[in-house]
């Protein structure tokens, strides 16, 4: 009984404590404009997107393969990067925060509204990567 209770304790400590949620701005003009704006204002910092992942084209390649026929995006684009000062400051307060490295922001398509986003991270320390996403979204929906 009491390895049943000591196990029921240890799953709840494992589960996550809080959902990640996701920021949008909406675009004013094209996706292009904004995938653009997006990855002028990464580079702007002095960062290095070290990938382009292609969402919208690879869900719209294979949504019949899944058997869907849905159209999620019209386009989507996420540009995946690091800051190695940011980085370093998190991770020294805790170096578990790697599992939140590398960080992205995405470009999308959808609905004939363009909109640039990027998830939220938790409370303490990962808040100065949130604020380096913020500050990089408000500067290409300017």
């Amino acid at each position: 009984m009491k390895r049943m209770i000591m196990a029921g304790i240890l799953g709840l400590a494992a589960a996550p404590v809080a959902a990640q949620q996701v920021v949008t701005y909406p675009f004013e003009g094209t996706f292009g404009d904004a995938a653009f704006a997006v990855e002028s204002a990464i580079l702007d910092r002095g960062l290095v997107i070290d990938f382009t992942s292609h969402v919208g084209d690879m869900l719209n390649r294979t949504r019949e393969d899944v058997g869907s026929d849905v159209k999620l995006f019209e386009a989507a684009d996420i540009f995946v990067f690091c800051s190695a000062t940011v980085s370093r400051e998190v991770m020294e307060e805790n170096p578990m925060n790697i599992g939140h490295c590398p960080y992205g922001i995405f470009v999308a398509e959808r609905e004939d509204e363009v909109m640039v986003g990027y998830r939220t991270y938790p409370e303490g320390e990962m808040q100065k990567v949130q604020a380096l996403l913020d500050g990089i979204a408000q500067e290409a929906i300017e």
